[in-house]
């Protein structure tokens, strides 16, 4: 008898050293770190998704090597991993995977970011924003339709210029149109700031005009230190009747164009034609930024009239017409 108990000890011994170091190793695969490889890693956890599935995934990705089945039955043991959130998730070099699990427990997804840019339109924009994999509801033209989706009322007669150049942080499966009406919210915000700064006897009767000027602005210059001269030009035009005779307002009206502003497309009647047209065009010709929207608000006080290209990104301010022929001979027609 002594021996048969002796061997059941022993067998209870080998029993309880096996789970012990089963437990350790179960325990201990969970905090090795994902092979990782340098830059960004993403891992898409579809809703609904099986632990198992996950570690196919991270497989696939060359993210872990390990047996799947001990893996598995290792993280059900010590991480809980069937309680999965789905989403996308950024993994980190160094990250173990005890800590992925926990990740996608809490939920915490990679963030994206995408930089809406201003001085484009809403055209560019679109395309931009339908190219980002991790956007849905992405099939989307400019119609009236999705003024309204994004505006909420039907009072614009398009979205472009009311939307605000910034980068927009977001999560796999956000919407274009979530994003559109939260830029469409910081747009009108920045407006408001501006239309109750802007300064006295302007020539603008309400908030839009002053988005339109402001798109134009952005359009004629990239120069921070212009934009409120260029802004006094285009003032100092409406206010004696003059008409604005801008290149970029006459471009937005002109359908499919190729780079190449003619004369024939200057004396073409169109709604966006300034050098056809009285006053300011009928909506804005792109994304103003908040440097555009101060400068179309407060002006700076000068007398010029005209501007020409400098061929070197700034332009030359004239006060006459004689003097801008001048400007014109000596930086656009090479004669000095």
């Amino acid at each position: 008898m002594a021996i048969v108990r002796r061997v059941i000890v022993i067998v209870l011994l080998v029993l309880l050293l096996g789970a012990a170091g089963a437990t350790y190793y179960s325990y201990n695969l969970l905090q090795r770190p994902l092979q990782v490889p340098a830059g960004e890693t993403l891992v898409e956890v579809s809703r609904g998704a099986h632990a198992k599935a996950v570690l196919r995934e991270l497989q696939q990705q060359q993210l872990w090597s390990a047996n799947p089945e001990l893996t598995y039955l290792a993280s059900r043991l010590w991480a809980a991993a069937d309680q999965l959130q789905a989403g996308v998730y950024q993994v980190q070099p160094g990250q173990t995977l005890g800590q992925f699990w926990q990740q996608l427990q809490q939920g915490r997804q990679h963030q994206f970011a995408i930089t809406l840019v201003e001085g484009q339109t809403l055209a560019q924009w679109l395309r931009l924003l339908q190219q980002h994999p991790y956007l849905s509801d992405r099939e989307l033209q400019q119609t009236d339709a999705l003024t309204v989706a994004v505006a909420g009322s039907d009072r614009w007669p398009s979205l472009e210029g009311l939307l605000a150049p910034d980068t927009y942080h977001f999560y796999a499966g956000t919407g274009v149109i979530e994003l559109l009406r939260t830029a469409y919210q910081t747009q009108q915000q920045r407006l408001q700031a501006a239309w109750q700064q802007r300064a006295p006897q302007l020539p603008y009767t309400e908030p839009y005009e002053l988005l339109i000027m402001a798109s134009i602005i952005e359009k004629e210059t990239g120069v921070s230190g212009e934009r409120d001269i260029v802004s006094s030009v285009f003032v100092n035009r409406l206010r004696e009747g003059m008409r604005l005779q801008s290149d970029p307002t006459t471009i937005y009206g002109i359908a499919d164009f190729d780079g190449n502003l003619t004369r024939a497309h200057l004396r073409e009647r169109t709604p966006y034609n300034t050098y056809r047209i009285d006053g300011l065009p009928p909506t804005p010709i792109a994304m103003p930024g908040q440097a555009s929207l101060r400068a179309a608000a407060q002006p700076a006080q000068t007398d010029y009239f005209y501007f020409v290209a400098d061929g070197s990104g700034g332009h030359v301010f004239s006060k006459t017409l004689a003097e801008h022929n001048r400007a014109v001979d000596r930086y656009q027609r090479g004669k000095h």
